[in-house]
Parts: C-alpha cells; sequence; structure tokens
C-alpha cells in the first residue's frame, strides 16, 4: 500500500513574514500549497503584492472565501460589527476557511513567526494539522526576512510607507496614525469605515478605534501627524541608519503595543 500524502500548506497574509517564508521553501518544497483568506476588504497594495510573489516565485496562490466576503458575514451576524473583544470576523474569514481547505487530509502547516518573536501564532487544534516554524528553527529574525525579500526583488508591500500590519482596511487593530493615512491614501475606504461605523444594525454606539469616531480622529489628523513625526525624528536619531518601514513599525508599536489578529498579520 502506498503511503498517504502528507500535504505543505502555507497561508500569506499580504505581510513580510509570509512572503519571506514563501521565499525561503518555495525551492525547498516544490508541492507547497500556498492560500490567502480573502476577506474581500484588503487594501489595494495587498492584492498588487500577492501579484508580486506569484509572478517572481512562479507559484500559485489559492484564494479562499472568494464568494463569501465580510459584508456574507456581517449580515449573518445581524449587523454585529467585529472588535477586539467579539473577533468573529477572524474565526469566519481566516480559521474556517483554512480548515476548511485542509479538511482531514494531514497538513503540516508553515507558519512564519520569527527567532526574534515572542508569540505562537494561531495553532489549529484540529489533530491533523501539524504546524512548524522555519524561522524559529533556523534562528532567522527581522534582519534575515527583509534580505530575503530584497534578495528576490519582491521587497516590502508598498502600505509599509505608512502601515506596519496587513488585514483588512478597516482592521481595529489600526493606530489612529494609520487611519490618519488610510484617509489620505485611499479616501473611498477610509469613508466605507466610516459608513460601516454609523450605519451598524445592532443598536450599539460602535467606533473602530478606541474613544472617538472615525470623524473625530480625522479632525485631530494635523495634531496626530505632528506627533507621529516628532516620534519619528526622535528614533531616527537614536538609530540613523534604521531602514524607515523598521522606524515606522517601533513608532506605531510605542504608540500601541495591542496584539493584533495573529491569524491575519505575519
Amino acid at each position: 500500500m502506498s503511503e498517504k500524502r502528507v500535504r505543505h500548506v502555507l497561508g500569506l497574509s499580504g505581510g513580510k513574514d509570509s512572503t519571506a517564508l514563501a521565499i525561503l521553501l518555495h525551492q525547498e518544497i516544490p508541492d507547497m500549497e500556498y492560500f490567502f483568506c480573502d476577506t474581500h476588504k484588503e487594501l489595494p497594495e495587498t492584492y498588487e503584492y500577492l501579484d508580486r510573489i506569484k509572478a517572481r516565485l512562479g507559484i500559485k496562490i489559492n484564494y479562499l472565501s472568494e464568494k463569501r466576503g465580510f459584508d456574507h458575514w456581517l449580515a449573518l451576524h445581524d449587523g454585529l460589527l467585529p472588535s477586539p473583544q467579539m473577533r468573529w470576523c477572524t474565526i469566519k474569514m481566516k480559521i474556517k476557511p483554512f480548515e476548511e481547505f485542509v479538511g482531514n487530509d494531514e497538513a503540516i502547516s508553515y507558519i512564519g513567526i520569527r527567532a526574534d518573536e515572542n508569540r505562537d501564532g494561531y495553532m489549529s487544534t484540529k489533530p491533523n494539522l501539524k504546524p512548524v516554524f522555519p524561522f524559529k528553527e533556523r534562528g532567522l529574525v527581522k534582519a534575515d526576512i527583509i534580505r530575503l525579500l530584497e534578495d528576490s526583488g519582491i521587497g516590502l508591500p508598498d502600505y509599509y510607507r505608512w502601515r506596519s500590519r496587513s488585514g483588512c482596511f478597516f482592521c481595529f487593530f489600526q493606530r489612529k496614525y494609520e487611519w490618519v493615512m488610510l484617509a489620505q491614501e485611499h479616501p473611498d475606504l477610509f469613508a466605507q469605515a466610516i459608513e460601516y461605523e454609523q450605519n451598524h444594525a445592532d443598536g450599539r454606539t460602535y467606533t473602530w478605534t478606541q474613544g472617538e469616531t472615525l470623524q473625530e480622529l480625522l479632525a485631530r489628523k494635523d495634531e496626530i501627524i505632528a506627533n507621529h513625526n516628532k516620534a519619528m525624528k526622535k528614533t531616527e536619531k537614536a538609530a540613523p541608519n534604521r531602514p524607515l518601514s523598521e522606524a515606522l513599525e517601533s513608532v506605531l508599536d510605542d504608540e500601541d503595543d495591542g496584539l493584533p489578529c495573529l491569524a491575519c498579520h505575519l
């Protein structure tokens, strides 16, 4: 009897770490299956980055949830928008599609958490799924990830100019500066986020960002940008040779060190 095939799967988020992991493994594991859980509410830069990955590596990406995005699940939740306390978006649009993609097959899931990170990421409870952490096993840290991206010609996604995490354009884990920059870079998407905030159907007073509405936040944009620029100058002075994307990530993490959804941001 032939031995049952074990599948190799790697989830791409549109962020730097999962992309670097694909670069590292795409020749080592030729039968790797790459997937992206599409919420239908991603930044345009994310889809462009995925196209760049496919072209450079010559791989196929399976786009999960092609027919059932955020609005479908929002309707089924009676208009209850997700929040840090109620993350149905992660369950319905990330975890469930992934587990359905694997089914009952024996599979190894490759996860892009670095050796310099103190976190585990999403761990499935399905017994047929085995998680592995190649970066941790090989002692690879952030500098190695950046080198992999640069050497491949893929580089960083364009949104790293103003945002340090992948995910939906209205993700509630965004920092206030990132909201302000969303309004500047994609005013149409910011307007959609306001529409969700103002017209949700479950009767709550809801705000995407804690303590103020998006319109109130935007009214303070000059103050938010000035504070951000001041922090960036301080960071650049302390580490003048640090890449801009790393300085941005450091400043944003200082503003808000809340952990993002680990199934979304890799």
